[in-house]
């Protein structure tokens, strides 16, 4: 059984050496990225998808108030929505998601996705990694932010196990952001090491919560009560375009002699191992990024593209963000995580009605459908696999917190989510397994994150046999840990 074999990176990168300093190069930040080499392998069956676009809903989105509607059930479980009907026969969605409603021939969910985790960090830890068991010893318990003791990421994964055939990253990750500027964990390499980490970037810093400019802040009343009012932007622009420019002081010809004696001295190495090959392909995608202007703007610049595509998508963070997602897979980078929702907005504890009705759908609906669209519109909609997934769901029974002072919500459910998937393969207009009477438990094929993961990791052609080491087995290559730790999602494919 041949493995994919995963070595730690030399850390003697040329941003490190002196050949050139990134300081100042951007305030939005980018992770440095590890790529390594897989063999093939005859136990991985063809790729069915080129890209994926992994779209998280930081907080949880309600799955009763959403895609599995239960209007037969009592009052206190169905809450204030009506369902509507969708171009699918039998199949209906909430009444405030009219545009999905009027795809539903291009995507498909799955009603039946659990786990156990009702905490933030750690249901972000299982949804993101793939691993619905916890690190043993995490010294941060999956909380925030990353810890070196986390799984590797999704991301990270697909990183190490999927080539790319330009010089772009194999993966890009926009995470779940709070507003302590920390991320959930599952973003990062975790026991691989920094060295694993994917690209990672933050081009909106708002500290509100929802989609900018039209996000939320909370206001505390005297007796307690917790009100939504708006968030005012006074510190960070709406999205910040990530700035991949040399620093002032470093022009253009300046650079190019530095890369000319950074290649001498690397033509002086007498022995090149594999690690030192990863990092010289680590160098070719960030010059490439630091030299080439006009690649820059096609595929980073969102804010200033077209009138009528960004009309369609929406002139907010949300619309922007996924405008660049299918600019990325369009350009041939293989996965693409992206957040809609910092500071995990789609936790409605607390006037859960009005913020989807209002501040919450409304974008959602409009970017995911032109998203598809766009993509449907550019052949690329059969070869990119979306993936749309929360942390967990909604509980069935509408609550009320701070001495039922604060609007009803409803609280943590890791029991059961809808994730929705369109295009790479998938046949639209399907439901994959259900829940109960009330929303609260699969009442049929149950599926966990590792189903997840391994529906995204099949549809881009990783080999069943892709093994991963963590960062002190990876030298000795002792200790070889599965890629896969379940079998796809059934029944969303022809």
């Amino acid at each position: 059984m041949s493995v994919l074999r995963v070595r730690t990176p030399e850390r003697r990168s040329f941003l490190q050496t002196g050949a050139l300093s990134l300081a100042g190069v951007g305030a939005v930040g980018l992770a440095d990225l590890q790529a390594s080499t897989a063999e093939e392998s005859t136990q991985g069956g063809p790729a069915r998808a080129r890209s994926v676009i992994f779209v998280f809903l930081g907080g949880g989105l309600s799955q009763l108030d959403s895609f599995d509607m239960k209007p037969g059930a009592p009052v206190e479980i169905r809450g204030q929505f009506q369902p509507i009907a969708t171009s699918t026969p039998g199949v209906q969605v909430c009444e405030h998601l009219p545009q999905l409603a009027q795809r539903s021939e291009l995507w498909s969910q799955c009603r039946s996705v659990t786990h156990r985790e009702t905490s933030h960090g750690p249901a972000c830890h299982s949804m993101l990694t793939g691993r619905t068991i916890l690190p043993p010893g995490s010294p941060t318990g999956c909380g925030a932010p990353p810890a070196p003791g986390d799984w590797p990421g999704i991301a990270t994964l697909v990183n190490l196990t999927v080539r790319t055939s330009n010089d772009l990253p194999a993966a890009f990750v926009i995470p779940p952001r709070l507003n302590n500027a920390t991320e959930r964990p599952g973003t990062r390499g975790g026991r691989m090491g920094p060295g694993a980490d994917p690209w990672v970037l933050q081009p909106c810093r708002c500290t509100g919560y929802g989609c900018c400019p039209d996000c939320f802040g909370w206001k505390v009343e005297e007796n307690g009560a917790n009100l939504v009012v708006p968030h005012t932007h006074d510190q960070f622009p709406l999205f910040q375009t990530p700035d991949f420019t040399l620093p002032p002081e470093v022009p253009q010809s300046r650079f190019a002699r530095r890369l000319d004696l950074l290649s001498e001295l690397d033509k002086r190495k007498a022995v090149l191992d594999r690690s030192g090959s990863d990092h010289l392909r680590n160098q070719a995608r960030a010059v490439s990024l630091l030299k080439t202007d006009a690649s820059r703007s096609a595929l980073f610049d969102v804010t200033n593209a077209d009138d009528a595509i960004q009309d369609r998508y929406g002139r907010n963070e949300w619309g922007w963000t996924l405008l660049l997602s299918r600019r990325l897979v369009e350009a041939g980078v293989p996965f693409v995580q992206v957040a809609l929702g910092k500071n995990g907005c789609w936790d409605t504890h607390r006037d859960n009605f009005r913020l989807l009705k209002n501040d919450l759908f409304p974008p959602f609906d409009r970017a995911l459908s032109a998203l598809l669209d766009d993509l449907h519109e550019r052949g690329l909609l059969h070869e990119t696999l979306v993936v749309i997934a929360g942390e967990f769901g909604r509980s069935p029974r509408i609550t009320r917190e701070d001495r039922k002072l604060s609007e009803p919500g409803r609280a943590h459910w890791a029991a059961v989510q809808t994730v929705l998937f369109a295009g790479g393969g998938v046949a639209g207009g399907r439901v994959i397994g259900r829940s109960d009477s009330i929303g609260g438990a699969p009442d049929d094929v149950p599926q966990t994150p590792e189903n997840l993961a391994a529906t995204m990791y099949e549809a881009l052609g990783v080999p069943r046999s892709a093994t991963w080491y963590e960062k002190d087995d990876a030298v000795a290559q002792i200790n070889p840990q599965p890629v896969y730790n379940g079998e796809p999602i059934p029944g969303l494919t022809e």
